[in-house]
């Protein structure tokens, strides 16, 4: 049995965990948390490394038996975090992007907490946010979406912008093409906390790790952590 601590961007990832994913990993021995970054109190969206990276280095000291994780999304990821300037300056997008990030703020915490084993340490920045993982069942996100009616032409066009864009994880991360503008440009009233876990619950994990290959990466990492 593991205790996993988990750093997250706010209410929607910190509910999404609370919810979908530690239901999903607790038969395995894996039990998570979350908590947003920030102070008691704060809703998230405003993700400065500086406040993220005190809150890992307070819950890393705090309870040096936990493994530690961290769930925010790559779209308007701020440019102070590690790696950031890298990313620039190599052009690097999507996947390859997060994953030097990822790499960056590991390598970051782990030089500032003498004695800490980097192995108990998870990063995760999510390609390109949230809602990506809800393109990985376009019915089910149209049936929520759809409020009772253009279920089938909304599940086709969600199922059009992945196959455009290659995977759900592709969907980029742009101001007018980002995964959560593009359900808002087919279903204005898509409310992100509401329509969005209600919809993650019923797509469920293995869906979500069939058609999202990042965060697949992340569930095993997670789920190595508990044997």
């Amino acid at each position: 049995m593991n205790r996993v601590l988990a750093l997250v961007e706010g209410k929607t990832e910190q509910l999404f965990i609370r919810q979908v994913l530690a239901p999903y990993l607790a038969p395995t021995g894996c039990y998570i948390t979350a908590r947003i970054a920030g102070d008691p109190g704060h809703k998230g969206g405003n993700a400065r490394w500086r406040r993220v990276e005190r809150d890992l280095l307070g819950l890393a000291k705090q309870d040096r038996l936990s493994d530690l994780t961290t769930m925010f999304d790559l779209y308007a990821l701020p440019g102070d975090w590690p790696g950031q300037s890298e990313v620039r300056e190599k052009r690097l997008k999507g996947e390859a992007a997060a994953i030097h990030i990822e790499s960056a703020i590991h390598a970051s915490l782990t030089e500032k907490l003498d004695g800490y084993n980097g192995a108990r340490f998870v990063p995760h920045i999510q390609l390109h946010e949230f809602e990506a993982l809800l393109f990985s069942d376009p019915d089910q996100l149209a049936q929520q979406t759809g409020r009772g009616h253009a279920v089938a032409p909304h599940a086709e066009q969600y199922e059009r912008i992945v196959h455009e864009c290659g995977s759900c994880e592709q969907i980029d991360g742009s101001f007018d093409t980002a995964p959560s503008r593009r359900i808002k440009a087919i279903a204005p009233g898509y409310d992100k906390i509401v329509d969005g876990l209600r919809v993650a619950q019923r797509i469920g994990i293995d869906r979500m790790r069939e058609r999202c290959p990042h965060f697949d990466d992340w569930i095993r990492r997670l789920l190595a952590l508990a044997h």
